[in-house]
């Protein structure tokens, strides 16, 4: 039996069953899982072990990896839905540098939509890499080479997941615009207000909280090695560095937590994600506290691309800013209007405007597969199916 912590709504025990049997059968260590529906949480469960000496608790901490690309999306969308940032501009509007290399005709859209032709730039081993975590402090430097950086294609005509670039871009937008960077803007526009705990860019007290990543003991594939070399994109859009050093040992350093970087480096709890997720699936409002206007929730989460991903093939499919679900890839549960992220290893977060739900799931074991992990798939199905005998 696993020791299951938390609160469960009437109606929606299955959905802990369904918990539970991640521990038994899919390989869970440590985990919590929280959902909204119609603005209430009706589950908020963790388990398991957050370090090899300390139990999972209720104030235990998770990196999360791409799941950081909502909130990201989200301080994006603040700015637009308040006026101060137009989807339709040129990005050199708010960041003349960025004009070099024929960038002069990228718009805001593209880089929120990925496709602003941007995944990497020259050289990057030589200041930021997964090899340390020493570059990822160096944001106006950072800010700088991809100002300089030419195009891997004409903006808006392919689509192309921006898997780390994607945060500075949006980061810098914020930071020229507003003044204050993404994770502090993030702070005390979204976290604050609606009371989450999740941080881009994790302050040293908090360090004691967080839990340690494991690799995964049966990877379907070797990440660095299937996309390490000088001319993989996927390589380069992942700034894997020339020791191959592996994402979940940098996402164990406490030097990378503090860094921002605003494309994968959030640390937070389940139901954090499920309560931002769940204020966008309320259409930008939860218990009467408005974030931003249900039109640009429609407007952030409508689809502008989709087809083969042009870094890293497969079929993709996005809003802006935010994933959305694609046969065989990304998985948002059974609504295609749901829109969210993903997260290396395991971690999603999404919105269902149509249930009103609100999902988040964050775990210590990373799985390496391809599409969305079979544990928070496994968690949506039971959660949708709890909903459908509730005449939901």
């Amino acid at each position: 039996m696993i020791d299951i912590n938390g609160h469960v709504a009437a109606g929606f025990e299955p959905v802990a069953d369904t918990f539970e049997e991640n521990f038994v059968r899919r390989g869970e260590v440590g985990a919590e899982f929280c959902a909204y529906v119609g603005g209430e949480c009706v589950v908020n469960i963790w388990a398991g072990m957050a370090t090899p000496d300390h139990v999972w608790a209720a104030d235990t901490l998770v990196f999360v990896f791409s799941v950081t690309k909502g909130p990201a999306a989200l301080a994006a969308q603040i700015l637009a839905d308040r006026g101060d940032m137009d989807l339709d501009e040129p990005v050199a509007t708010y960041w003349p540098e960025f004009a070099a290399h024929g960038k002069d005709r990228a718009l805001v859209r593209h880089i929120l939509s990925h496709t602003v032709g941007v995944p990497s730039f020259p050289g990057y081993w030589d200041l930021v890499s997964f090899d340390s975590a020493a570059g990822w402090y160096r944001t106006d430097e950072i800010a700088a080479r991809l100002a300089a950086a030419p195009l891997a294609w004409e903006p808006g005509t392919k689509l192309g997941y921006h898997s780390i670039t994607y945060g500075w871009l949006v980061g810098e937008l914020v930071r020229r615009i507003d003044g204050r960077t993404l994770g502090a803007f993030f702070a005390d526009e979204v976290a604050r207000p609606l009371d989450l705990e999740f941080w881009i860019g994790l302050p040293a007290e908090q360090h004691r909280r967080v839990a340690t990543l494991l690799h995964d003991p049966d990877p379907a594939f070797d990440l660095l090695r299937a996309l390490w070399g000088p001319e993989n994109p996927g390589g380069a859009a992942l700034f894997i560095g020339p020791e191959r050093g592996s994402p979940i040992d940098l996402a164990n350093d406490p030097d990378f937590w503090s860094a921002e970087v605003p494309a994968v480096n959030g640390i937070g709890d389940a139901r954090s994600v499920a309560r931002m997720y769940a204020m966008l699936a309320g259409g930008g409002e939860l218990d009467g506290i408005r974030i931003v206007s249900a039109a640009s929730v429609a407007t952030h989460a409508a689809e502008q691309a989709r087809g083969t991903d042009a870094v890293f093939g497969g079929e993709s499919r996005v809003a802006l800013g935010y994933g959305r679900s694609t046969p065989g890839g990304l998985s948002l549960g059974p609504s295609d209007e749901a829109f969210g992220m993903q997260g290396i290893g395991g971690a999603v977060g999404y919105a269902d405007p149509v249930a009103e739900v609100g999902f988040g799931y964050a775990m210590n074991q990373t799985h390496m597969e391809a599409g969305t992990d079979r544990r928070p798939r496994a968690l949506s199905a039971s959660l949708y199916r709890a909903i459908a005998s509730q005449g939901g």
